[in-house]
């Protein structure tokens, strides 16, 4: 039996900052519309984390029976390395996202129940991730649906909760949150491309290579910082605080870009996440404030 420490480490909560970061970058530009409603922001965040939860006990069940955590770099495994059934870690999954579907449908009582269909597509994502036949996360999608998920729709969504609208600022926070959160996968895949490889598991690291995914990681890094820019231009000039993000990532994209790999790469990982936390705080300060 998995102990309540292992449960924890499987639920990975250094991924959080990509849970929390869209939300408070949504809820800046909601409360710089003087639109903001703080309890649907806690039920947003609550959504949030309870599908970053959700799809980490996914991945680890659904690579756990396919072998691919056989050989691990990274984050101990609860299926891969024996320390849980699967059956149960499956069940804890779907747990959390059971939470964030609730959560959800507080949200679309009080707003609007199309809202219901987004949810049950972002549950779907979370799980055919690595779950199912044939797992787009297996097929060099899951940065797409990274970007489009954990950036465009959770900070675009967390606006619209509580403004019941779509501006163009939300639209370049999601753009930049999510690129960061891309740049967490990238640098992801890239620790395990060895043995995601010889598992038959075709990221996009493993499609692009060693350098041209390091390339990549760089671009990311630069677009979130291009997209922090829309975000000043449409809203204040005191989002400029927003690119202290740049101290913690810096480091990250020298790692990177040196060359360093396998479990070297694990402080790559936390930088960017810190990077991101300070990304999104900083909107969120700067827009509350403004």
């Amino acid at each position: 039996m998995a102990t309540p420490e292992q449960w924890l480490a499987g639920a990975r909560p250094r991924t959080l900052p990509a849970a929390v970061s869209p939300v408070l970058a949504g809820t800046g530009v909601a409360a710089y519309l003087d639109g903001s409603v703080w309890w649907k922001a806690l039920l947003a965040l609550l959504v949030a984390v309870a599908l970053q939860v959700g799809v980490n006990y996914a991945n680890d069940y659904s690579d756990g029976i396919r072998g691919t955590d056989a050989d691990r770099v990274g984050p101990m495994r609860l299926v891969g390395s024996g320390a849980a059934p699967a059956a149960d870690v499956k069940r804890a999954a779907f747990a959390s996202f059971g939470v964030a579907c609730l959560a959800g449908l507080g949200l679309a009582a009080t707003t609007s129940w199309w809202l219901v269909a987004i949810g049950a597509v972002c549950v779907a994502a979370a799980w055919f991730y690595t779950g199912g036949s044939t797992p787009y996360g297996y097929r060099a999608l899951g940065e797409v649906m990274v970007f489009v998920f954990f950036g465009l729709v959770a900070v675009v969504g967390t606006t619209y909760v509580q403004t019941g609208t779509l501006p163009l600022p939300s639209w370049y926070a999601g753009a930049g949150v999510g690129a960061l959160t891309c740049a967490i996968l990238v640098a992801n895949n890239l620790r395990d491309a060895p043995t995601d490889r010889g598992a038959g598991k075709r990221t996009l690291a493993v499609l692009l290579g060693d350098e041209q995914t390091r390339y990549f990681f760089t671009f990311l890094v630069v677009f979130a910082a291009i997209a922090l820019v829309g975000v000043v231009l449409e809203t204040s000039l005191w989002v400029l605080v927003a690119f202290a993000f740049v101290i913690p990532v810096t480091p990250a994209v020298r790692r990177v870009l040196q060359g360093v790999r396998g479990p070297a790469l694990v402080p790559v990982l936390q930088d960017v996440g810190v990077a991101e936390l300070v990304y999104a705080t900083g909107i969120f300060l700067a827009l509350v404030t403004a």
